[in-house]
């Protein structure tokens, strides 16, 4: 039998218990256990906003397989189901010069999501989410000074604003949605 100094056999302890308690981990492993596949159907555009139901579909799409969580499928073959309706879009400004000229706009997406258990026939999720992008009026968002898409970067310090400033807008809200439908699906459970 092998004798350990009572400072040995607590670390060994600790380190044991640490182990264990990293062996597994999963964002998925919260997800209901028979849930294991998502479809999700072309998104449903109740706006004027021409090609929002094809960009908030294709972002989601892009969003899951990306993070791997659930596999994603047809409708007649998923466990569950993730339904969109773009509600609103709206365009408006949002930051003003001394002289109330408008020097920022905000676009913003809209959109009432439900995810749908197949099995169970419930309901796991129903929220409103909301994305937005900025732009200027100044034609080159690369050199606007707004911060058009929220990371805290402004121009020549943030490498992925160029393009058209209504259009990177639009892109920036549509990806803000994808992302926190899928962290809402993965923290929610």
């Amino acid at each position: 039998m092998i004798k350990y100094s009572k400072a040995t056999s607590l670390f060994l302890l600790y380190f044991l218990c640490t182990l264990m308690g990293c062996m597994y981990y999963s964002m998925a492993g919260s997800i209901p256990s028979h849930i294991n596949s998502i479809a999700i159907p072309i998104v449903e555009n109740q706006t004027a906003e021409f090609g929002m139901s094809e960009s908030v579909t294709e972002n989601l799409l892009t969003k899951f397989n990306e993070e791997n969580i659930l596999r994603v499928t047809d409708e007649d073959q998923a466990t569950s189901v993730l339904r969109g309706i773009i509600t609103r879009v709206s365009d408006a400004p949002y930051t003003f010069t001394k002289q109330e000229a408008v020097t920022e706009y905000r676009f913003t997406v809209h959109m009432d999501v439900e995810w749908y258990d197949v099995r169970d026939d419930k309901v796991l999720m129903k929220k409103n989410f909301s994305g937005w992008g900025a732009y200027g009026l100044s034609g080159d968002i690369s050199t606007d000074g707004i911060d058009n898409d929220g990371d805290g970067l402004i121009d020549g310090d943030d490498n992925d604003e160029f393009g058209d400033p209504r259009e990177f807008a639009t892109s920036v809200a549509v990806i803000k949605i994808a992302e926190d439908v899928l962290n809402e699906i993965m923290t929610s459970w």
